[in-house]
């Protein structure tokens, strides 16, 4: 292991409204937030380049991530905090969002790479950022931009089919986007939600032949998940939780721990990850995924500190 690659992440931000199961809370979110947050805990050295509201929910979002030592690279603005609504039942949520004219959306190519910065070797993004609008435009742009420059480009697609205005529009972009990246992780439910009417394995066959990922990992909470690595087929079983709190993060969770773990593989971040071994990225994997149990843990997204993940999977061991 050389030195520790620095780590853009963008996409939205937001204020979670939940009802979980009648008892509403607030609490800063976001799927690309939320790797952000986690990252930061994880002593990655992390910055979220998209814009953030000066507005009293903007204040809050951006202390969360300066508190985890998350580089604010994206800016403020005088637009409004985008919202969830989050209803959750028997631990699992639900989503609907208020977007329009948010500070998250006011972006732009030339906005986007310097907030990005020339020292960054890993661009993360995915969920909202890439569902429709000039925004969506924009994030493919730059996706497409860093992929060719040479940064590893790591995609999360975090499908939310009760937002896509227009399926079609927004499946051709994603199907673009899938050729420009190189680290694809996505859950079971986004997988079927691309791919819908087909079997969960014709799903995967046609997803390994659309994207030209390195590594493309799919969870699937309880069931464990499986990682397609040069033709290989890894599969690891899910850490068993103590106490199942909610799911709220997980995903997000899962990834930075993967991403952190990238992170660290060398100066060239790109050639490390194909060239990684199998037991390297079972060691990757069982870390992620035992992050991702501690957040189901607790209540909402609070991922764990690298001390406590590192404790964590010293006792479980």
């Amino acid at each position: 292991m050389s030195s520790i690659s620095k780590i853009a992440v963008g996409g939205e931000n937001l204020i979670d409204h939940v009802d979980n199961d009648d008892v509403i809370t607030a609490h800063v979110g976001g799927s690309p937030f939320n790797v952000s947050l986690a990252l930061g805990r994880q002593e990655a050295a992390v910055r979220y380049i998209s814009p953030i509201s000066y507005d009293e929910w903007g204040n809050l979002l951006a202390d969360t991530l300066m508190q985890s030592k998350v580089e604010l690279t994206g800016g403020r603005n005088s637009c409004p905090t985008t919202m969830a609504r989050v209803k959750i039942s028997g631990g699992l949520p639900t989503y609907s969002f208020e977007r329009d004219g948010t500070a998250e959306r006011q972006v732009d190519f030339r906005s986007l790479n310097k907030a990005i910065g020339s020292e960054s070797k890993i661009l993360h993004t995915g969920s909202l950022a890439l569902t429709d609008g000039e925004d969506a435009e924009t994030w493919e742009a730059t996706i497409v931009d860093n992929f060719n420059g040479g940064t590893l480009v790591s995609i999360d697609p975090n499908v939310r089919l009760s937002v896509i205005s227009n399926f079609a529009i927004f499946r051709r972009r994603i199907s673009r986007i899938l050729k420009k990246v190189h680290l694809l992780k996505l859950s079971d439910e986004d997988l079927e939600g691309l791919f819908p009417n087909i079997s969960q394995s014709e799903a995967i066959d046609a997803l390994l032949n659309e994207s030209n990922a390195s590594l493309v990992v799919l969870t699937r909470g309880k069931a464990g998940l499986s990682a397609w690595h040069k033709g290989k087929r890894i599969d690891r079983s899910a850490v068993q939780l103590s106490k199942l709190k909610d799911t709220v993060a997980a995903g997000d969770t899962f990834m930075a721990a993967l991403l952190a773990s990238v992170a660290k593989i060398g100066f060239d971040p790109v050639s490390e990850l194909h060239g990684l071994s199998i037991g390297m990225i079972e060691a990757m994997l069982d870390r992620a995924a035992m992050a991702a149990a501690l957040n189901c843990e607790r209540e909402g997204c609070n991922p764990p500190t690298t001390l406590e993940l590192d404790t964590a999977i010293t006792a479980r061991a």
